[in-house]
């Protein structure tokens, strides 16, 4: 038994149990960190990067001291996004599937508000969303938040970034004064300090350096001489590497529109993310990223805030970051469960004092070198494409009826079906390439659950 071990924290024993039937056993070093104050009430800042495990150390606060006979709302968990407020949800389920009847509710912007509201009307303990959305809901009287007793902050630093401080201004006032807040957080720049201030009592600082994963993440910085050069040598390095998925960050929203277009021009297979994108779009890139259908994803850092992707190739810093936090926070999307990763930064002349800052930050000496040599001029088509189906939860369809639907009499190879994921409206597939025509050809003319689905390739 180790100080990392969960069966050292005051939980409950249901609780417990249900770590070990997960599998897991030893903290990670944030959980290590932030839950023994979290479990003694006290207000806490945790700063780890994205998969270090913040979801499960304020999920386990939360769980931890929740009354499940109170039918009232007693926890609040914002995010910046819908896709990091569905990841939180489905995080908090599956911690409290010891616990009965434990129920968690999602706001998010991007959906119905009626159906939100009819959902409120049944009572929930937790409630998971987006500033906006539940911001919404409090000015209508439609959710109510005197009964509050812990209140989490996630990925705080993206929920300004965005807009949604005003939003944020609102549901504070209609919070208890008296209540435990977590704050988890990327980064830590001045902004997120005064909200703390502002929000917080005491708080205890549960911080683990990034600097102590970027040993695994192979480096590598590229000097440019100008605009022109930076997209010449972007399409250079893409083409050396040749990823099956690679994420490209730029600073600006229309920077990675240009960026994908040109990359697209090439013969990539590149996808736009940016805060421009409408909730379906969003959505439908996302999940072709996931399912390896789009090999490059070209994104603000604003807008890449709560993808999980796993095990992704290279990060691309087109544009260096504006702050060393964000560019480590960036980087570590590569280097995911203890693997290796690959990173490669452009830099012009204008950007080398970024760089001095990076190395005084890391304390270390970075060598530019040279762009690498094309491996070949054709470029490989992803592995994956994607079917989407128009029917969703709605219509009661589930994962299981599109996988025996795809593998039935006549079908394809359930080897060959990879990730489904599915909405509200729509559902999508992701089907090995070399089966994407039986696999459309099948689902287009059988039924699925008795009725017929329209199918079509994106």
């Amino acid at each position: 038994m180790t100080s990392t071990d969960f069966t050292q924290l005051p939980l409950k024993p249901e609780l417990l149990q249900n770590l070990d039937s997960l599998g897991y056993h030893q903290m990670t070093p944030i959980q290590a960190l932030s839950l023994p104050p979290v479990l003694a009430g006290k207000d806490v800042i945790g700063q780890g990067k994205t998969g270090s495990g913040k979801t499960a150390a304020f999920g386990l606060g939360v769980l931890n001291q929740l009354d499940v006979a109170f039918w009232r709302v007693q926890a609040l968990v914002l995010c910046p996004t819908r896709e990091l407020a569905d990841q939180v949800t489905k995080s908090l389920r599956a911690l409290a599937r010891t616990q009965h009847n434990v129920k968690v509710l999602t706001l998010c912007g991007g959906m119905p508000f009626g159906p939100q509201v009819g959902s409120l009307e049944h009572g929930a303990h937790i409630i998971v969303g987006t500033p906006g959305r539940v911001e919404e809901h409090v000015r209508k009287g439609k959710l109510d938040l005197s009964h509050l007793r812990l209140l989490v902050l996630d990925e705080a630093d993206r929920m300004l970034d965005m807009g949604f401080q005003p939003s944020l201004d609102a549901i504070l006032e209609q919070v208890p004064a008296r209540r435990q807040t977590l704050l988890f957080s990327a980064t830590y720049p001045k902004h997120i300090r005064q909200l703390a201030d502002r929000v917080m009592q005491q708080p205890v600082m549960a911080r683990v350096e990034e600097t102590e994963t970027a040993p695994r993440i192979e480096q590598s910085f590229h000097w440019v001489a100008n605009e022109d050069e930076r997209l010449q040598a972007l399409v250079k390095l893409l083409r050396a590497r040749l990823p099956e998925s690679a994420i490209v960050f730029c600073r600006t929203k229309e920077m990675t529109v240009d960026v994908a277009a040109a990359l697209k021009a090439e013969g990539f297979t590149a996808v736009a993310l940016n805060g421009d994108l409408e909730q379906k779009q969003r959505d439908q890139v996302l999940v072709r990223f996931a399912n390896r259908s789009v090999s490059i994803l070209v994104a603000t850092d604003v807008a890449a805030r709560g993808i999980d992707i796993e095990a992704l190739d290279l990060v691309v810093n087109y544009q260096m970051a504006l702050d060393t936090e964000v560019h480590l926070h960036r980087i570590g999307r590569t280097g995911r469960a203890d693997q290796s990763g690959r990173a490669a930064t452009l830099f012009s002349d204008k950007e080398r004092h970024r760089l001095a800052d990076l190395e005084s930050y890391m304390d270390t000496q970075f060598v530019e070198q040279p762009l690498p040599e094309p491996k070949a001029t054709n470029i490989p088509k992803p592995p994956m494409v994607t079917l989407q189906l128009d029917a969703g939860r709605k219509q009661k369809l589930r994962p299981g009826d599109i996988l025996g639907a795809l593998t039935g009499e006549g079908g394809i190879d359930g080897k060959s079906v990879g990730k489904i994921a599915l909405f509200d409206q729509t559902a999508y597939v992701a089907v090995q390439r070399a089966s994407a025509k039986q696999a459309l050809a099948k689902l287009s003319q059988d039924k699925i659950k008795g009725r017929s689905v329209r199918v079509r390739r994106i």
